[in-house]
């Protein structure tokens, strides 16, 4: 991002090329024979789409096709995975947007989009064909829309080897910021107050992962609650409200706790409300809309916080919740400052303050190639907090006093390696995947990083 963002939105018109296979309820019924028909026999990783929520944009229809061949790409440069291994897949079940059917250039299926139990049968057959034509292979759920991630995720994980990088992905690399804020400011991780505004699949699964983290460091009861408060666009997540979206109900505060803190237990309690009555150390962005962390917001965190780690983490860069150079500016340069797209260095009192970018890519490579490297059985919510350590251990004590929070995306190969091999060993301490030791695990994960070569050719 934003690159991929904008060859999304340019995907159709003019269409050059095709990647991948295109599964559509045309094929229903024979969707198995649509894997065979793959370039490749050997697949070993496989990231499809419905193309139904692509970043920050929405729906795309068939242009969605474009992330799940970019996510390869990421495998192949991060992990090494050989692109003859990876195969990107698009289940385009159509689109409710009329401008792109109406386009008579557009390559999708151009029926409604298909719900309910035909959409169910389609996802139910696919994942039949891949265990079928691909046994073993590692499925990444790629920008579905929160209902459907989570129903997904949910029904799969101990079905098929598999795993939503949008739920997962994201939470493991916010935890790796987390846990390098609380390293810059010397505050344990179990006294971080996390204010988070967006709860779809990426701020729910940010929030399960920081609440697993709390546990595992002994927080427990009011206390946990009280440590990550999530909200959507109608504010505050209690239990006073009725919510359609069962995944959010769980980090619905009590009303009791909401009195407690000073807020109104029957209000919206909207973003500013929620950060001056809680205090927040942390405040992280998944919400899709720009300009959310106004200066008001970011002043009022920064009263009290010394350091506020802010993370406006929506996609692409016009998507985002704040502006970096704002953050500084309101921050008087103190805010840590992480993004999910690229944004240039700031300039604040003479010095240059170079944004750190929250990216998918340091997590989801090693994690597949963890996986596939231990012969896991399935992908459990434990191997991305494990990813979120050891992308952490890579950020050495002088860059933490620098206020860095990630490792240089120059290293990329190197931090997959590392993210792998604790993925695979962790696979193996929960048994998850057969006994090996760590020097078979090493040895497998280095058998599977593929580096291209590039022979000079004598003229």
């Amino acid at each position: 991002t934003p690159t991929v963002g904008e060859g999304r939105q340019n995907f159709i018109s003019p269409f050059r090329r095709g990647r991948g296979l295109r599964i559509t309820p045309d094929h229903q019924g024979r969707v198995a024979d649509v894997l065979r028909n793959a370039p490749y026999e050997g697949v070993r990783l496989i990231v499809a789409t419905d193309n139904e929520r692509i970043l920050g944009l929405g729906v795309q229809g068939a242009g969605g096709m474009g992330i799940p061949g970019g996510k390869l790409d990421l495998y192949t440069v991060g992990a090494g995975i050989h692109p003859s291994r990876a195969l990107p897949i698009s289940l385009d079940v159509g689109t409710d947007n009329e401008e792109l059917r109406s386009d008579p250039y557009y390559v999708g299926w151009r029926g409604a989009r298909l719900r309910g139990d035909r959409y169910d049968a389609l996802v139910e057959e696919f994942v039949e064909a891949i265990g079928e034509v691909f046994p073993g292979a590692l499925l990444q759920w790629e920008d579905f829309k929160k209902a459907n991630a989570f129903r997904l995720l949910d029904r799969y994980r101990d079905r098929i080897l598999s795993f939503n990088d949008d739920i997962q992905g994201t939470a493991g690399i916010a935890l790796a910021g987390v846990v390098a804020a609380s390293r810059v400011t010397g505050t344990p991780m179990e006294r971080q107050r996390v204010v988070m505004l967006g709860a779809g699949a990426a701020g729910v699964g940010i929030a399960r992962i920081l609440r697993a983290e709390l546990e595992q460091l002994g927080v427990t009861g009011d206390a946990l609650i009280e440590r990550i408060a999530l909200l959507d666009s109608k504010g505050l997540l209690t239990a006073r409200r009725d919510y359609r979206a069962a995944y959010k109900q769980q980090f619905a505060w009590p009303t009791r706790l909401v009195a407690e803190a000073g807020l109104d237990p029957d209000g919206d309690n909207d973003l500013l409300d929620v950060v001056k009555a809680l205090k927040p150390t942390v405040l992280i962005g998944t919400s899709g809309h720009p300009g959310t962390f106004t200066e008001e917001v970011v002043r009022a965190m920064a009263e009290h916080a010394e350091r506020p780690a802010i993370f406006p983490f929506s996609n692409p860069n016009s998507k985002a919740e704040a502006d970096p150079a704002d953050l500084v500016r309101w921050t008087d340069g103190r805010a840590l400052i992480a993004t999910g797209s690229p944004f240039d260095p700031v300039e604040h009192d003479g010095k240059t303050i170079h944004v750190a970018q929250g990216n998918n890519v340091y997590v989801f490579p090693g994690v597949g190639l963890g996986a596939l490297a231990s012969r896991a059985e399935k992908v459990l919510d434990s191997f991305f907090a494990v990813a979120a350590h050891a992308i952490g251990e890579r950020v050495d004590d002088a860059a933490i006093r620098r206020g860095q929070l990630y490792p240089p995306l120059g290293d990329l190969r190197a931090i997959s390696r590392d993210v792998a091999l604790a993925v695979a060993r962790h696979a193996v301490e929960a048994g998850v995947a057969p006994e090996a030791s760590r020097s078979e695990l090493e040895a497998r994960v280095d058998e599977m990083m593929w580096f291209p070569e590039y022979p000079r050719i004598q003229l």
